[in-house]
């Protein structure tokens, strides 16, 4: 039978661009959307599916958060992670978390359909410039980074941080209470040994960790830097 796919990706015009990555590939695949982690639950209790492919940065329920849920609720359901974010941590979190493959979205176009193929037939995918990257820190060969230790909830609060959001904003999107945020926003400081917000925000900056959906928000400065009073 023609694998039944759910695409979870809270961009229409994403959802779109897989989906005529997927139907150009005449394979006859049958297709869903999903605009967001909750919806995809959803679909997925109502609905048979083979394979989901789920967006990492998506508000609410985070794209970690429903690869754990469908591990626990699916556990041979297929899941491949498509996300904006090369850097091999992200990766690696996306698979402990319990995903089957992962591409990113500026390589959808060439390797998605072989990807989609791989994982529904028992395998797993990533690309060999990340795999190469990922075997090389875990074997130790290059340096760990310093927020390799947070949690997942605590680097996604630590994008959010550094692409710009206040802490309320943060509280709304990811359904928790600011206090809950705030607390966390003091552990990331204490496990990066960082003394600021400010020099939270340059660490993630360095590091290349910042919420790819939400560092062109028009609440930025003209160099691309946060609010001014986010740097306190």
């Amino acid at each position: 039978m023609p694998l039944r796919i759910l695409i979870a990706d809270d961009h229409a015009i994403v959802r779109k661009g897989l989906l005529y990555v997927l139907n150009g590939s005449g394979k006859g695949w049958t297709l869903h959307e999903a605009g967001d982690g909750f919806e995809a639950l959803d679909f997925l209790r109502r609905h048979p599916v083979d394979l989901v492919i789920a967006d990492l940065s998506m508000p609410g329920l985070s794209g970690l958060d429903l690869i754990k849920r469908i591990r626990d609720e699916y556990e041979s359901l297929k899941v491949l992670v498509i996300s904006m974010h090369a850097e091999d941590q992200y990766a690696l979190r996306a698979f402990k978390a319990g995903a089957n493959g992962y591409v990113t979205k500026d390589r959808a176009a060439s390797e998605l359909v072989t990807a989609v193929e791989k994982v529904a037939a028992g395998g797993a995918y990533v690309t060999p410039s990340l795999a190469e990257r990922v075997v090389l820190q875990m074997n130790g060969s290059v340096e760990t980074p310093r927020h390799t230790h947070l949690s997942d909830r605590e680097i996604e609060v630590l994008r959010r941080l550094v692409a710009g959001q206040r802490l309320t904003d943060i509280a709304d999107d990811l359904h928790l209470s600011v206090k809950t945020v705030s607390t966390h926003k003091s552990r990331i400081q204490e496990k990066l040994q960082l003394s600021s917000t400010a020099a939270l925000v340059r660490y993630g900056m360095e590091m290349g960790i910042q919420h790819p959906q939400l560092f062109d928000r028009p609440d930025r400065t003209a160099e691309g830097h946060p609010p001014s009073d986010l740097l306190s």
